[in-house]
């Protein structure tokens, strides 16, 4: 069965096609500025296009959505592509994780729930989602939520602080060749990938001393490839840890 699956960010929307379990195509488009219906249709035509889809061979359309706002026009534009209604999952979606929170945001719901489905089953596991926010979001062996870290997202601040100071630049965000820099974009990348990587290091002992345990660690989310390498704490990158969640949410409906 093939599967496209979209998740609906406050940055980004990633696109994933899906073989039965298996992503095999994935791409992201800018979720702002926002557009119609009507233009997001020719858009979302236009990739699929560039990666040799044909809607007609598509058994599923599941969407995730964040953005409330974006939720209907896109789910609008699936259905004139593939003349079916797209499946929408959100927490209220039944698994076998317990989300515990009325509040909990789909994306987060739908990491816990791929980490459950694909990660040691014997181990606590924590997720962390470098987002518009990064998130920090503990499940335990039996699917319970155990609870959930919210922090501004590492391009958000980076994009706060270049706006709100006169003389500091745009960078791109790689790990500098020191921690102490003499020029201001190392100063900047060292303060933005070791400033986080301490905050990132420091939530992951602080939550295993609390659940009393040495949680199996996942990082996704686009920036997370650059903190992976750094650490030991972080056990495993995917960048599609949360598209493979929502799949898992829709692949019974």
């Amino acid at each position: 069965m093939n599967s496209i699956v979209i998740n609906i960010g406050n940055t980004n929307i990633r696109f994933g096609l899906f073989d039965e379990d298996n992503c095999d195509i994935s791409w992201i488009i800018n979720t702002k500025p926002y557009r119609t219906s009507d233009e997001m249709q020719a858009q979302f035509m236009m990739m699929y296009q560039n990666h040799k889809i044909e809607a007609m061979n598509i058994d599923k359309v599941i969407v995730g959505s964040v953005v409330p706002q974006l939720t209907y026009d896109i789910t609008r534009a699936l259905k004139k592509i593939h003349g079916k209604n797209p499946i929408i999952v959100n927490r209220e979606t039944l698994s076998e994780v317990q989300p515990k929170s009325k509040q909990m945001g789909t994306d987060i719901y739908a990491n816990l729930v791929a980490a459950h489905h694909l990660y040691p089953a014997d181990k606590k596991k924590i997720i962390f989602d470098f987002g518009t926010a990064l998130t920090a979001s503990c499940i335990d062996e039996k699917g319970e939520t155990l609870g959930v870290i919210i922090a501004p997202g590492i391009i958000t601040a980076l994009n706060s602080l270049i706006h709100d100071t006169a003389q500091l630049p745009e960078i791109e965000l790689i790990k500098p060749k020191s921690v102490l820099g003499l020029d201001t974009v190392s100063c900047m990348q060292s303060g933005m990938v070791y400033g986080y990587l301490g905050m990132v290091e420091g939530f992951v002992d602080r939550i295993n001393n609390e659940v009393e345990a040495d949680c199996f660690v996942i990082a996704t989310g686009g920036v997370s490839h650059v903190y992976k390498p750094l650490t030991e704490k972080i056990h495993i990158a995917d960048r599609l840890h949360t598209l493979k969640g929502l799949y898992y949410l829709g692949q019974d409906l």
